[in-house]
């Protein structure tokens, strides 16, 4: 039992040594993509720009388009979720209550994070417009 208790805490471990690893490395990335966005290079292709071309111009509109979709549908898909949380929770046992508010509070966090995430990617294209 004892041996299983140390393989379990070395496994843990190194999960959160990889994720750790996995954290820097992303934190990297974002800085240098960060640092590419803010040089104010511009992108040429065959003596054209590539923010001129229709697929630059139509994946802006699409992404403007789905950030507005997002902004508007989240808040309700997430309301519709709680009513029926609610619902389902005034039903349910002392012990099933729990899991009821978890999942309540859930929802409203994702809906937070969902506005704020299409709120945010919309300024970021805002500024390539």
């Amino acid at each position: 039992m004892r041996k299983e208790v140390l393989r379990m805490r070395k496994k843990i471990k190194g999960m959160k040594k990889a994720a750790s690893g996995f954290r820097a490395a992303g934190a990297s990335m974002l800085t240098a993509l960060f640092v590419a966005l803010t040089k104010g290079s511009t992108v040429y292709a065959a003596g054209t720009k590539i923010g001129n071309s229709k697929l630059a111009k139509g994946t802006q509109k699409l992404i403007a388009d789905a950030t507005t979709w997002l902004m508007v549908l989240a808040p309700v898909v997430a309301g519709l979720l709680i009513i029926y949380f609610c619902i389902r929770r005034s039903a349910a046992d002392e012990m099933d209550q729990k899991k009821w508010n978890n999942r309540i509070v859930a929802a409203i966090v994702s809906c937070i994070g969902a506005v704020l995430g299409s709120a945010t990617l919309s300024v970021i294209v805002g500024y390539y417009q």
